[in-house]
C-alpha cells in the first residue's frame, strides 16, 4: 500500500502539480466515546485505542501520499464520556480546524453532533452507528456513513445462506433495542431473498453473572432447552447485538445446525484473519504497530480517514468545500482491500462495500454472492436500494 502511495505521489509531481513553500495543511477531527468493554469472550474486549489506531495508521497513509503533493494531514482526537457533551466536544474540534470530523457515536449523539455541525461547515463521516434511520428518516446531508448499515449486514449474510440452499431460519432475538434493529434486518433480508423464517424466538436478559464457577454447566443446560421443540429449520439465525447469548449457541443447540447472525457465521466489514486483495500487508503493518489485530471499527476508521485524504490529493487542495464537492461526486472512489473501489451512494450518502463472513478463524465468503444482480451496482443488493429510502438529504 505505502509502495502504491509513493508511486501516486511521484505520478502527480511528474504531471506538473506544483509545490508550495508552507504545505496546504489538512486537519482531521476524530469524536469517539469511549468503547463498551462488556463481551461474552474476552478475547473480544476492545482495546482503549479500538478505532484511534485505525485514524492514525490512516494519517500516516495520508501522509506518505501528501509530502510529495506538499500537504499534510493532522489528526487531532476527542474523546467525549457518558456524561459529556459532543457537541462542545465537536465545537472544540471545529475550533482547531477540523472542517472533517470522522466520528464513533451511538445514533442520537451524532445527531446531535450533526445538527449543530451544519451552521459551522463541519462534515462528519460516521464510522460506528450502524442505525437505518441514520441513513433513512433521520438521514443528514453533512453525515457521510462508512460504518455499514444493519440490513447491509443481514443482506450479506442472508445471500450467502440462500446460496447455500439454508432456505429455513429458526430466528432467535434478544431482548434489547440494539437486538430488536438486527432482527428487523435479517426479517427484511429473508423476505427479500426468499428465506422462511420458521419460528421466532426471544431470549431474555435476565442479568445475573455471566462467569461464574457454574456458569459452563448452566449455559450448557440452557443453551438445548431455548432451542427445543423448533420446527425443521436448516441453520439457527442470532440477533444479539448485546451479546448476551448467541456467543453460547454454536455447539449447543439442541438440533444439530449451524448458528449464524450474531454468532457462528458473522458478517463484518473486517477480521483479523482477513488476508484478501493485499489485506495481509495493512494487517501487518498495523499488529507491527500497535502490537494487536485490526478490528472492524479500526478499519472503518482508517476508510473514513483515507477518504478525506483521497479527496484532498484529488483537488489537490485542502478546502472543505471541493475536496466534499470530489467526495460525493462519481468520480470518488476508495481502495479498501475489499476486491474493488468503494463508491458513495448519492441518495442517502452510504458508502457501498462488500460484506465479510468471518466464522471467528478464517473468511468464509465475500457478499454479494454470485448471481445476485443488480442494473447499477452489486454491492447495491445489500442494504436498501434507492426506490426503497426514506431520505431527503437536508
Amino acid at each position: 500500500m505505502l509502495r502504491f502511495l509513493v508511486a501516486a505521489g511521484a505520478l502527480l509531481i511528474s504531471s506538473g502539480a506544483a509545490l508550495s513553500d508552507s504545505p496546504l495543511e489538512i486537519k482531521i477531527g476524530y469524536l469517539r466515546e469511549v468503547p463498551s468493554r462488556i463481551r461474552i469472550s474476552l478475547i473480544d474486549v476492545p482495546a482503549g485505542n479500538d478505532g484511534l489506531a485505525g485514524a492514525e495508521l490512516a494519517t500516516e497513509d495520508d501522509n506518505a501520499t501528501g509530502r510529495f503533493l506538499n500537504q499534510h494531514t493532522t489528526l487531532i482526537e476527542k474523546l467525549v464520556g457518558e456524561g459529556d457533551d459532543p457537541v462542545a466536544a465537536m465545537n472544540a474540534l471545529a475550533d482547531q480546524g477540523a472542517a472533517f470530523i470522522v466520528t464513533s457515536l451511538e445514533a442520537d449523539r451524532l445527531l446531535k453532533v450533526a445538527d449543530a455541525g451544519k451552521a459551522r461547515g463541519v462534515t462528519l463521516i460516521n464510522a460506528s452507528a450502524l442505525d437505518e434511520r441514520l441513513r433513512e428518516q433521520d438521514c443528514r446531508a453533512n453525515v457521510i456513513h462508512v460504518a455499514p448499515t444493519r440490513s447491509m449486514l443481514a443482506d450479506g449474510l442472508a445471500q450467502y445462506l440462500i446460496w447455500k440452499k439454508w432456505n429455513k431460519w429458526l430466528l432467535l432475538v434478544g431482548s434489547h433495542q440494539k437486538d430488536t434493529l438486527f432482527a428487523e434486518a435479517l426479517r427484511h433480508a429473508a423476505t427479500r431473498f426468499g428465506a422462511r423464517i420458521v419460528e421466532e424466538r426471544e431470549f431474555k436478559d435476565n442479568g445475573g453473572a455471566r462467569r461464574t464457577d457454574s456458569g459452563v454447566a448452566e449455559i450448557q443446560r440452557q443453551m438445548p432447552v431455548e432451542t427445543q421443540g423448533a420446527p425443521a429449520y436448516d441453520v439457527l439465525v442470532a440477533a444479539d447485538e448485546s451479546e448476551v447469548f448467541a456467543g453460547y449457541l454454536p455447539y449447543r443447540t439442541w438440533d444439530p445446525r449451524p448458528v449464524a447472525g450474531s454468532a457462528g457465521l458473522v458478517p463484518g466489514t473486517w477480521n483479523a484473519s482477513f488476508d484478501q486483495w493485499g489485506a495481509v500487508q495493512l494487517q501487518n503493518r498495523f499488529t507491527k504497530q500497535f502490537q494487536r489485530p485490526m478490528t472492524a471499527q479500526d478499519m472503518q476508521v482508517w476508510t473514513a480517514v483515507r477518504m478525506i485524504g483521497e479527496a484532498a490529493v484529488r483537488t489537490g487542495s485542502a478546502d472543505a468545500g471541493k475536496m466534499l464537492a470530489y467526495i460525493k461526486s462519481p468520480d470518488f472512489s476508495v481502495a479498501a482491500f475489499k476486491g474493488q473501489k468503494l463508491t458513495l451512494r448519492d441518495w442517502n450518502l452510504q458508502l457501498r462495500q462488500p460484506i465479510l463472513l468471518f466464522d471467528g478463524r478464517n473468511t468464509v465468503s465475500v457478499s454479494p454472492q454470485e448471481g445476485f444482480l443488480h442494473q447499477v451496482s452489486t454491492l447495491d443488493t445489500l442494504g436498501l436500494d434507492r426506490p426503497e429510502t426514506k431520505c431527503s438529504l437536508k
